[in-house]
């Protein structure tokens, strides 16, 4: 039986939610346990209401949840905002200063029901941390203790974490876990803690924005240039971090359309570019993607989700922006979109995307989200020697004198080389051009120009990734999912099945071109077809049905800036498993 925990850390920012949450889980993976870490915070640098969500266990686990077996509330409104998601038997773990807003016995929560024991653990903050800077790694402390994790492990975490402070410092930390952990050895609060893990492999934690940096770097971009704007600068800080070790040039432009123009001069000249944003710096950057289709230039886009339009819910999470990308830019020309919905698949597409950016010579698109940018999970490392070495220009030719970059060919893709590397001349215009690149406008040929870019799409579609299936053979129920609701897709599903159900998971990680004939038919032999996608109008099931003429049963939609869980998508099918506490039981979850 798989059992799993639901931590979940609260407080203002500034608080050092992120520091603590991010060692336990560290801590967490390297003891052997799965996790799936979520985060919510609000757009500012101080203050308001943020969480950092462990959620962790045996087996796979695949998304968040909401019901709370633990909540570490830093302040005082924590208790109040996530007193009704507490499960049955959770533990509170709160500072003596608040314990006046503690829940009540009258609430049955600051007891148990049953065993009338207290269910909130008062921590003496204070006393085991005089200074208020540690108080982040008491609560580290006190909830390694409870859930039973070796003490040697987490004093090895905030060692590597502190190491290039102040020797004092990196003692103080280490001094406040040991006592933390102590005082949590003393108390009788009653807290299963989780069972025994396998012997532990060795594992990455990392988000979704890691990956996808990881990602560019094994395929040897070379070049980022971005403008700051949630959820996608992550990537550029990543790259940014490895760029002396890496040979990369980052370039923080002082706008989104600045950097995608940058990305393409450093693209042409032969370094390997990637640009991430959001949407509204993707809206802006519309006319440096015509000019990559225009110019035949290979170009990667990261586009990290959130809610719009306009400023919309800058820090929260929604997939509204697959129209955007399908269509950004004036005129027509081909482009890719790749769907991650995994921490894995992020790094393996965004591999993919720079590969395929070259090969068709014009922009590929990578589309995240706020949820998936953020999601923490362990993962083995990766295994660079099964990715295949991406496409490189070449940089000279047997006839320099006689090279036209824009050659008329049967697929529409024309030998590409980079200037000042022989004694061939690389011309290109941003106006429609002939053959060797020099402005024109003779219609005949701009006809033809357009056929050979158009062209190009073909190659891609005949490229294009398969959706991957999961499930019974032939489904009476098929769930339908893009980029990160694959996650909450694929646990409903496994609840659903274990009840007898016959249900099949199709997840699209690409989602244009797409290539019917790879999932067309698994479509119409399920007697039920349910589109699962954040945000309010069902942008992929309207693409399907755009595309290839088939119209799913019905759409789950979600578009409040929270992430799917799989008991939402349960609730919607009227399964009944009636409260998330009983899918998480459904999987395993309790015994």
């Amino acid at each position: 039986m798989r059992l799993s925990k639901n931590i979940l850390i609260a407080g203002e920012a500034g608080q050092g939610l992120a520091t603590v949450g991010m060692l336990l889980a560290k801590a967490l993976a390297r003891s052997g346990y799965e996790i799936f870490v979520t985060q919510g915070y609000e757009s500012r640098i101080r203050g308001g209401h943020n969480t950092f969500a462990v959620r962790t266990g045996l087996g796979p686990i695949r998304a968040g949840i909401r019901d709370v077996d633990l909540l570490i509330a830093l302040n005082r409104e924590s208790i109040a905002l996530h007193r009704d998601e507490l499960a049955e038997n959770a533990l509170i773990l709160v500072d003596t200063e608040h314990d006046d807003q503690a829940p009540t016995t009258d609430g049955g929560l600051q007891a148990d029901p049953k065993t009338k024991k207290d269910r909130t653990l008062r921590v003496p903050f204070a006393e085991l941390a005089p200074e208020k800077v540690f108080h982040n790694i008491v609560a580290l402390g006190v909830t390694a203790r409870l859930l039973g994790l070796p003490e040697d492990v987490g004093t090895a975490l905030v060692k590597e974490t502190f190491a290039r402070k102040k020797a004092d410092l990196m003692e103080k930390n280490v001094n406040v876990l040991h006592a933390a952990v102590a005082w949590a050895g003393e108390q009788s609060a009653v807290f299963q803690p989780l069972p025994a893990p396998p012997k532990p492999g060795k594992r990455m934690v990392l988000n979704g924005n890691q990956a996808i940096a990881l990602g560019a770097l094994a395929a040897g971009v070379r070049f980022c240039a971005f403008y700051p704007m949630t959820p996608a600068t992550g990537v550029a800080l990543n790259l940014s971090a490895a760029a002396k070790d890496m040979g990369l040039v980052v370039e923080q432009a002082e706008d989104e359309i600045a950097a995608v123009n940058m990305a393409l001069g450093a693209s042409f000249a032969g370094a390997p570019a990637v640009v991430p944003t959001s949407g509204g710096g993707f809206a802006l950057m519309t006319e440096g993607i015509s000019l990559a289709g225009m110019t035949e230039t290979p170009l990667v886009l990261v586009l990290g989700q959130r809610p719009g339009p306009a400023t919309g819910l800058p820090t929260r999470t929604e997939q509204g922006d697959l129209n955007l990308a399908l269509y950004a830019g004036h005129g027509e020309f081909p482009r890719a979109i790749l769907t991650p919905g995994s921490v894995e698949e992020c790094f393996r597409l965004t591999h993919t995307a720079v590969d395929l950016a070259e090969r068709s010579q014009g922009p590929v698109i990578v589309m995240t989200d706020q949820y998936l940018a953020d999601t923490i999970q362990a993962v083995p490392p990766f295994d660079l020697d099964m990715l295949a070495e991406p496409l490189r220009p070449a940089q000279n030719c047997d006839h320099p004198h006689a090279y036209q970059r824009y050659a008329f060919t049967e697929d529409g893709v024309s030998p590409r080389m980079l200037p000042g590397t022989g004694e061939h001349l690389v011309v290109l215009d941003s106006d429609e051009h002939t053959e060797d690149g020099h402005i024109t406008e003779d219609l005949a040929i701009r006809t033809r120009m357009v056929d050979k870019r158009l062209a190009k799409e073909r190659k891609l579609r005949e490229s294009a990734l398969a959706p991957s299936y999961i499930g019974d053979e032939q489904s009476d129920l098929l769930l339908i999912c893009w980029g990160s609701t694959l996650g909450p897709a694929d646990e409903a599903a496994e609840i659903l099945r274990k009840e007898g159900r016959n249900v099949g998971l199709l997840h699209f990680r690409q989602v244009w071109p797409l290539r019917p004939e790879q999932f067309l038919e698994r479509l119409r032999q399920a007697r039920e077809t349910v589109c699962i996608e954040s945000n309010a109008t069902g942008q992929f099931a309207g693409l399907l049905r755009k595309e290839v003429g088939f119209s799913v049963s019905r759409s789950i939609l979600r578009y409040d800036g929270l992430p799917f869980t799989a008991a939402d998508i349960l609730r919607e099918l009227n399964v009944e498993t009636g409260r998330e506490q009983e899918s998480r039981k459904a999987v395993g979850r309790d015994t």
